[in-house]
């Protein structure tokens, strides 16, 4: 064998003997190794310093490779991908009220909210969220700056005691094709919606079903939920030493049940559009406690009433409310009576090559708002409930709601006032005009910003937002509203100022700066 086929020959037995060896050691057969190596010296194929060379160099790479696996987190073979995401939020923010009679609510704070999440594939086309949030109001995770709970003792500056950690999301869920999309737990909001209807911070808990259909450049959708609205349990309950007597507590949880189709439509490459049409009802009517309570049927009875009931008007002397500040407390944020239709849209458009547009809005009208405002009346009127009869007005004709808007940025995408789609140097401006009538939706709903979760509203809404990084939003919200009826109270039901009903006046200022990740 001439020296040259000598040397190939050579070096060609040295790297398979190298690369056997490394494979072989990651895999932990240093028997074999060894073994393979001194045939390869009594063969006169390397020398025994070579081998020694190779035993070394495989040993290094074994032991590099047990470290690398021991700083490792070890994750399931079901879980596909994990991702990291969520947001740190600041917020100045001035909110103003004024009554009919002249009281004024001021409130001045500087706030903060944090949501941390992990989300993922999972083998089989399964799907997992799981995402934590600071406080555990479920239309708002902001939590204030140096706050204590209400009813703790004075605990000094830099009160802590109302932020906390809460589950904002938990859900698996099944893709099984790209037509079809189930989900089970507590989710995002599957729907296409408003904030007139839905809190966007609101995750509904229960399940949810998407199905889409594309036709040409039309793509047909239909969503359906079964949400649980307010868990009620025990189921019944009874006493005594053979169960025989009942306590007159029997619990019936609401549902709420979504059922909507629609269709997104590309008209070319600069203009398209997406509408759809939602009808939402309710299942269930709480809680029976008939025996501390009024009786099934009867004007009050909880059952129709879920959340504060029909509240307890202030009267005066002649049975009449007190004044014109009192007395509007029966505007329920109960879910009796409520079949609500909704209609959003909105039409996205290039402008001059370089920016995004939008034009959008909604209507929704509660198919039984006159029966709502009905059962409103006659349990603020019962004199069952109240020793003196209340005369108040029937209202059967404030069952609509509506918003119409625009939106225009220089972003990919638009939603930057939302807190997404996010770039450096990317600007948004939004603005809506939005009506919600005192029996036209859900109160428990809404959005608690604009307009402080409350009906009987009208005004407006704006905000301008610019990213100064790749992950951070400065963003300014204004809103001003006012009562549409003077002969109604602003029912709902929100946290920040729910001492006032009325409100005749409403004004907010939001600056807030974000970083997203």
């Amino acid at each position: 064998m001439s020296n040259q086929k000598r040397v190939i020959v050579r070096l060609t037995a040295v790297l398979m003997a190298f690369f056997s060896i490394a494979a072989m050691a990651r895999a932990q057969t240093n028997g074999v190794n060894n073994a393979l190596l001194d045939l390869l010296v009594r063969k006169g194929i390397v020398t025994q310093d070579e081998a020694e060379k190779l035993k070394n160099e495989a040993e290094a790479t074994t032991t590099n490779a047990a470290t690398t696996s021991l700083t490792k987190w070890k994750i399931g073979d079901a879980i596909k991908s994990v991702e990291l995401y969520g947001d740190i939020r600041t917020r100045y923010e001035s909110r103003d009220v004024q009554t009919p009679v002249g009281g004024h609510v001021d409130l001045d704070r500087f706030r903060y909210a944090v949501r941390l999440g992990i989300r993922g594939d999972l083998a089989d086309q399964f799907y997992y969220g799981l995402r934590f949030e600071t406080a555990a109001n479920p239309r708002s995770p902001w939590v204030t700056f140096a706050t204590s709970s209400s009813g703790v003792p004075y605990q000094g500056p830099f009160g802590k005691s109302t932020a906390g950690i809460d589950v904002g999301r938990l859900y698996i869920g099944w893709h099984p094709i790209d037509e079809i999309n189930i989900t089970v737990g507590k989710m995002a909001n599957p729907l296409f919606t408003t904030p007139m209807v839905w809190d966007s911070d609101i995750n509904p808990e229960g399940a949810s079903e998407h199905f889409k259909y594309n036709i040409g450049p039309a793509e047909f959708f239909a969503t359906f939920g079964q949400f649980i609205y307010q868990d009620d349990n025990p189921s019944s309950s009874t006493f005594g030493l053979f169960g025989g007597n009942d306590l007159g507590h029997t619990g019936n949880p609401p549902f709420m049940m979504a059922w909507q189709g629609g269709v997104k439509y590309q008209l070319n490459k600069d203009i398209s559009f997406r509408a759809a049409g939602t009808v939402y009802n309710y299942l269930g009517h709480g809680t029976n406690n008939t025996a501390t309570g009024p009786a099934p049927g009867t004007p009050g009875f909880s059952d129709t009433f879920v959340g504060q009931g029909a509240g307890i008007p202030v009267v005066g002397a002649s049975g009449y409310p007190s004044g014109p500040a009192d007395g509007f407390t029966y505007n329920q944020t109960g879910v009796n009576n409520l079949l609500v239709i909704e209609f959003p849209f909105e039409v996205n458009f290039r402008m001059f090559n370089k920016y995004r547009g939008r034009v959008f809005g909604d209507f929704a009208e509660n198919l039984n708002g006159a029966d709502r405002a009905a059962a409103a009346v006659s349990a603020a009127a019962n004199p069952d409930i109240y020793a003196v009869p209340l005369h108040v007005p029937l209202q059967r004709n404030q069952y609509k709601a509506y918003q119409f808007g625009w939106a225009i940025g220089n972003g990919d995408d638009l939603g930057l006032t939302y807190g997404e789609a996010l770039k450096r140097g990317a600007w948004e401006a939004r603005f809506y005009w939005q009506h919600v009538e005192q029996y036209a939706l859900d109160p428990n709903l809404l959005d608690s910003d604009f307009f402080e979760g409350r009906g009987n509203l009208q005004g407006f809404y704006a905000a301008v937002a610019y990213g100064f990084t790749g992950a951070i939003i400065g963003t300014v919200r204004y809103g001003h509203a006012s009562r549409i009826d003077d002969r109604l109270g602003t029912g709902g039901s929100n946290q920040d100022i729910p001492q006032v009903n009325p409100i005749n006046h409403y004004e907010l200022v939001q600056l807030d700066l974000t970083l997203r990740f």
